[in-house]
């Protein structure tokens, strides 16, 4: 897991998003590296969706700056909006149209036009190109849902607990998903509450709590620094994990429903 480049991609300075005396983030700093997998995690209420909308140009900020390939957030929302792809909630499609119809309807929302099934090739969906929406499994649409974030051919995508509800064959598929997505040249902004998927996917992560960031490094080296500190698992440390040996017991390879 190694960022493509080291040129930063994404500078957030000083952020802060204050709703009248409460203060969600405080003054946060970090950057993203291009071609970087950039976890961010923390408790419910820790201010990373805050964050990570106001990346998104989707919540204004109370001061602060936000960059994107050069771009403020400030001077041309519009300008970021071209250039980034937002996963959206399963609520966000039109559950009776084909994932065909879907994807034509998006291809007029962002003056493009991709071929649905080059996309749906890429995410492993071709052959329910004729299938609606709302037939797909949950997998399925998540897969779509990451589909359309693509759309707009965009320099960074942002990825919002994409596996939450996922069975483990489902989530270990979309991560593969999401490794090819960064190996074609996509820097990958991600929150989770899976932290072995934090672990596997990403490059850095910041941990955010009471909307400060605590730490933010490689996670191998955050356990490597936990265990120098003198610090003993609660039981022993295995090479696997049960979600392993149910992946291995029930197969790996993408099952339809």
């Amino acid at each position: 897991m190694t960022a493509t480049g080291n040129q930063e991609i994404i500078q957030v300075r000083n952020l802060v998003k204050r709703y009248g005396d409460f203060e969600a983030v405080r003054g946060i700093s970090f950057e993203v590296k291009e071609g970087e997998i950039f976890g961010l995690l923390g408790p419910n209420g820790a201010g990373k969706s805050t964050t990570l909308e106001i990346m998104e140009t989707l919540r204004s900020k109370t001061s602060g700056e936000v960059i994107i390939d050069g771009i403020s957030v400030d001077e041309n929302p519009q300008g970021i909006k071209r250039i980034i792809g937002v996963q959206l909630q399963t609520s966000g499609f039109y559950p009776g149209l084909t994932l065909t119809e879907s994807i034509r309807l998006f291809n007029g929302l962002y003056n493009t036009s991709v071929d649905p099934k080059e996309l749906l090739s890429r995410v492993n969906l071709e052959d329910k190109a004729r299938n609606r929406f709302r037939d797909l499994s949950g997998g399925q649409q998540q897969r779509f849902a990451i589909a359309i974030t693509l759309i707009n051919r965009p320099k960074v995508v942002f990825l919002d607990e994409p596996t939450t509800g996922l069975d483990p064959q489902a989530r270990r598929n979309l991560w593969e998903l999401i490794r090819d997505i960064r190996q074609q040249g996509t820097t990958v902004i991600l929150t989770t509450h899976y932290m072995d998927e934090a672990e596997v996917l990403c490059d850095r992560v910041a941990i955010m709590d009471g909307g400060r960031i605590i730490a933010i490094d490689p996670p191998a080296l955050m356990i490597d620094q936990l265990m120098a500190s003198g610090f003993t698992p609660e039981k022993e440390v295995r090479g696997a994990s049960l979600e392993d040996v149910f992946i291995r017991l029930t197969g790996h390879a993408l099952r339809e429903a």
